[in-house]
């Protein structure tokens, strides 16, 4: 005799409307994002518009002073002064093979229309000194860039961001106690560039109001905006609060860039770290920048200077080696020597904020 099987009835459950669903997800969204922003706000303790509490923003932070922070850079390049020499001739060697140096003919137009325009407004030993300086900054400043297609601007933009990342390579490697060849740097630095970029491009943004500023100047220049009065302290004024609107946020996705070379590492969360790095410590980290930017600008004015004016002479009296492009050599060596002295400070100045690991304010 055969069992009779027990059919079961199955329960139909009825389908959710598309209306239910869209609720389900949109619901599912708001909870997400108000965790999202219920972490952040735990994070960051300051509010737009009131007063912080000292109490509440205090946070630690260890760093040697200035000028001992800037030797202690300087002994870290000095102490492996040879692969960062090989980073500094293989920097200038792309550039030359991919971008080119900028021609002699640009810089003697440069040249003559300096010349030209300040009549005789630079007199004397100290009206040398003041041309020299208006040329350096015309000339670092794009008035020697426009000999250079929109391509050679790309390729030097990459070899830029490569020599960051090689830098950053090395210096993690070398801290660590590896020893690194110049090769290996080359070879794998070059891995997280796309998330690089992607952070580099949110630098970029973030630099949208300082351009907006000199577009200002630019236009208030032309219309006499400036001669003085209410207007030109008013422009001022705005222009100021634009730039510090940029250093603002950009105190903090420069450590994104260094945090991002991490493995595994994302630009969103790399760009979050960063924010939460400098909590509470965002003046005081803003100042070493500066100060990183004013011996900058020291040592192209003390170096530069001198080269223009021996340059301006040395042709003037053999006129034979005026196609001799002495001024855009070294402005192609100290670009080299920048970009590998900017990674190593800011590089350094990161590992100092990580060691010390007070709770976020």
């Amino acid at each position: 005799m055969v069992a009779k099987k027990k059919l079961s009835k199955k329960v139909v459950q009825p389908k959710a409307s598309k209306l239910q669903v869209t609720k389900k997800v949109s619901k599912n969204i708001f909870v997400a994002l108000k965790d999202r922003l219920s972490a952040y706000l735990s994070r960051r303790p300051h509010r737009s518009f009131r007063r912080t509490r000292r109490r509440d923003y205090v946070r630690s932070l260890q760093l040697p002073g200035y000028i001992a922070f800037t030797n202690h850079v300087r002994q870290t390049l000095w102490k492996n002064r040879k692969i960062f020499t090989l980073l500094i001739v293989a920097y200038a060697a792309l550039t030359i093979a991919m971008v080119g140096i900028t021609s002699q003919e640009s810089y003697a137009t440069l040249v003559e229309t300096i010349k030209s325009t300040s009549a005789d407004a630079f007199a004397g030993f100290f009206g040398e000194l003041g041309r020299a300086g208006l040329l350096l900054a015309s000339a670092t400043t794009g008035g020697l860039a426009d000999s250079l297609t929109d391509t050679q601007q790309v390729y030097a933009g990459i070899i830029i961001l490569l020599t960051w990342l090689t830098s950053v390579w090395l210096l993690r490697n070398i801290l660590a106690g590896h020893k690194v060849k110049l090769r290996d740097g080359l070879y794998n630095a070059s891995s997280p560039i796309l998330s690089t970029v992607l952070v580099a491009l949110v630098l970029l943004i973030q630099m949208l109001p300082v351009a907006l500023a000199f577009i200002g100047y630019s236009a208030a220049t032309a219309t006499g905006l400036l001669d003085g009065g209410v207007e030109a302290m008013l422009f001022w004024f705005a222009a100021g609060l634009l730039c510090l609107t940029s250093l603002y946020f950009a105190t903090s996705t420069i450590f994104a860039l260094i945090i991002v070379t991490l493995p595994g590492m994302y630009p969103l969360r790399a760009i979050k770290i960063a924010g939460d790095l400098i909590t509470g410590r965002r003046i005081r980290i803003l100042l070493r920048f500066i100060w990183m930017l004013a011996l900058t600008i020291l040592l192209w004015a003390l170096i530069m200077i001198p080269v223009i004016i021996f340059d301006g002479w040395i042709k003037g009296v053999w006129s034979e080696i005026s196609w001799l492009p002495i001024v855009p050599l070294f402005i192609l060596l100290l670009s080299a020597i920048t970009a590998v002295w900017v990674s190593t400070y800011v590089y350094l100045l990161y590992r100092k904020v990580v060691a010390d690991e007070s709770a976020s304010a």
